[in-house]
């Protein structure tokens, strides 16, 4: 499975060190790499490559160089659905039809969510990952024309809960989505996500990384951070997704034509 990394935090922090813990992890994850930042609130800045992040030069110097953010995502990635290519690299952005900047990684596989299929002859990539977003913009778009306004956030947390829970049956479906303004995360696949709340950051992290005070984040229901604090987790839906190695066969099938 992949791997992501998402920081809230109440001012710029730096994030080399949790970056760097993070990203050893790439031998197990070797198929690409992902870093997004906001450096002008909300417009994303991404960088990443099909390779793996521990062989990659140009990440080595990245890190390298102060990295000082109040919010970023990152992402290791083993491939299940999609080739190896720099469009098939988390994180994915995309607009709204109110030119919002939707942001998202995924950890997981989507073996049935045929309303995805709409999506395949317009995204960049071939990922599930990205019909994802497209897929939950879309949701966002259509709430935002039957209102005839931008949805204020308590409304945008409220349309991805729904979406979300909607898709999460049957699927493994582990997300950090950022909107330009809060940060949301999102597990269904027991044990696959863990949370750290600090004085001044939340972070979210496949695995616990360094320091103390990990904890499971919450299961089955979307969490929403701002400026490094908790401040909405919806009521668990309770799709939980169970490996079954029969989901992912044909899948695997798919991905050896590479």
């Amino acid at each position: 499975m992949c791997e992501m990394l998402g920081i809230s935090a109440k001012r710029r922090l730096s994030a080399n060190g949790i970056l760097r813990a993070f990203f050893a992890h790439a031998e197990q994850h070797p198929h690409g790499w992902g870093l997004a930042t906001f450096p002008d609130g909300g417009a994303p800045a991404i960088d990443k490559e099909p390779i793996c992040a521990t062989g990659s030069a140009y990440l080595k110097g990245r890190l390298d160089a102060p990295i000082e953010e109040r919010t970023l995502i990152a992402h290791i990635r083993f491939a299940t659905v999609g080739h190896l290519e720099y469009a098939n690299c988390h994180p994915f952005s995309a607009a709204d039809n109110r030119g919002r900047i939707w942001t998202l990684a995924h950890n997981g596989t989507i073996f049935n969510g045929p309303e995805l299929n709409d999506y395949i002859g317009i995204q960049y990539g071939d990922t599930d990952s990205e019909r994802v977003l497209l897929h939950l913009i879309n949701r966002i778009d259509r709430e935002q024309i039957r209102l005839g306004r931008s949805l204020d956030e308590e409304e945008r947390f409220g349309t991805l809960a729904t979406v979300i829970a909607e898709l999460s049956k049957g699927n493994k479906l582990n997300l950090l989505i950022y909107d330009g303004e809060v940060l949301y995360a999102h597990c269904n696949f027991r044990g696959t996500l863990h949370v750290r709340r600090e004085a001044d950051a939340v972070t979210f992290s496949t695995r616990p990384l360094s320091g103390e005070g990990w904890e499971e984040a919450p299961f089955t229901s979307l969490v929403a951070a701002k400026d490094g604090e908790i401040i909405r987790t919806s009521p668990p839906h309770g799709n939980e997704y169970i490996y079954n190695p029969n989901d992912y066969r044909m899948v695997y099938m798919d991905f050896a034509r590479l």
